[in-house]
């Protein structure tokens, strides 16, 4: 039962991810660097800030008395994760969310679910969660088939993506994704899946505020908010002086009161937009209770994600104009994704 309310709690978290940047095509007359910083104020700030408040007695308190050195390392994978977070974007810009998250997330999913599995074998002393006891025990080899299963679904995904490419004019592509650019897409999501798994690397570096959040008395469900705060503040800082500079070069600092944008809506659908992202980590945390922190959890965390954000891409028409064969392609990925989820929630069971 408890594997069961993982995989859902993960689906959930999945969806939001697949779903938040949908508010973001409705701010108009804001340059992407204005919206997404608004967004970002609430998906870094505000939101965790109102989760850790309802969710763990004294959080504020628990991070005060957390050791130097486990505080550097979690913000410290916080602000690399932040570089995946703010190139994410860029990815969902130049690519679309098809394509984009089915690139980035691709190496995510394999560095984000195999290198925690890999550090405690070379750098604890734990037994259980390493590579080395997955590959050992049965349940632990039928969730490493499941991780290879969602790394084919995505190889297939992102083939679609290449044939459509090579299928549609400039126009065509364009008419659904304003500033596609394959070049700029292909570079910037690759960086982005690698360093936004930095994410599930710093709550492995903070795991020991969620302990102590714990033996508080917090709900054992919602003690990784306290590591959210920390992890996110490293995020915010690395996204803040990025589209601070953007802001500058730009000249669009004016954004945020120009009278000819509809300012009410720009602010609700970027609020929307950050709120909707933070909710993928809120009940990722919920899903790693269940679950722990291993390749089970953020390889369905992932895998929900990229379902999603296909399914929407489909739905809003980004594979429009492509042949049978190049959408067939992309069914199949999502399918192959859908049976890897099936798989690591079994491997999980066993």
């Amino acid at each position: 039962m408890e594997s069961i309310f993982g995989v859902i709690f993960h689906s959930i978290g999945g969806f939001a991810s697949g779903s938040f940047y949908i508010p973001y095509n409705r701010v108009k007359s804001w340059a992407w660097e204005s919206a997404w910083i608004v967004g970002g104020i609430f998906s870094w700030l505000i939101v965790p800030y109102v989760a850790a408040y309802l969710t763990i007695p004294d959080f504020m308190g628990i991070i005060q008395q957390t050791d130097n050195t486990v505080l550097f390392w979690t913000f410290l994978m916080g602000l690399l994760w932040g570089i995946g977070g703010l190139t994410f974007g860029l990815a969902m810009r130049y690519l679309g969310m098809s394509l984009g998250m089915s690139i980035a997330l691709s190496l995510c999913s394999v560095f984000g679910s195999l290198v925690p599995a890999i550090y405690r074998d070379v750098f604890t002393a734990d037994v259980e969660g390493t590579f080395s006891y997955m590959i050992s025990h049965a349940g632990g080899q039928v969730v490493l088939l499941g991780v290879l299963v969602c790394i084919l679904g995505i190889v297939v995904c992102g083939k679609a993506g290449m044939m459509k490419e090579n299928e549609l004019s400039e126009e065509q592509k364009k008419a659904t994704i304003k500033e596609f650019n394959l070049t700029k897409g292909l570079i910037v999501a690759t960086i982005s899946g690698t360093m936004s798994a930095c994410f599930n690397f710093g709550i492995e570096a903070g795991k020991s505020m969620a302990d102590v959040a714990v033996a508080k008395g917090c709900n054992p469900l919602f003690q990784n908010n306290v590591i959210f705060i920390v992890v996110l503040w490293g995020g915010f800082a690395t996204n803040f002086i990025w589209c601070m500079y953007l802001n500058t070069r730009n000249k669009s600092f004016g954004d945020y009161l120009n009278a000819a944008a509809p300012l009410a809506k720009n602010y609700s659908f970027a609020a929307v937009a950050g709120t909707t992202w933070f909710m993928q980590f809120f009940f990722y945390g919920m899903g790693e209770s269940k679950l722990g922190n291993g390749a089970s959890s953020w390889i369905l965390h992932m895998a929900t994600i990229i379902l999603t954000s296909n399914c929407w891409g489909i739905f809003f028409g980004e594979w429009g104009g492509v042949s049978k064969p190049t959408f067939r392609t992309i069914l199949t990925g999502i399918g192959i994704i859908l049976l890897s989820v099936i798989i690591v929630g079994i491997g999980n069971s066993l």
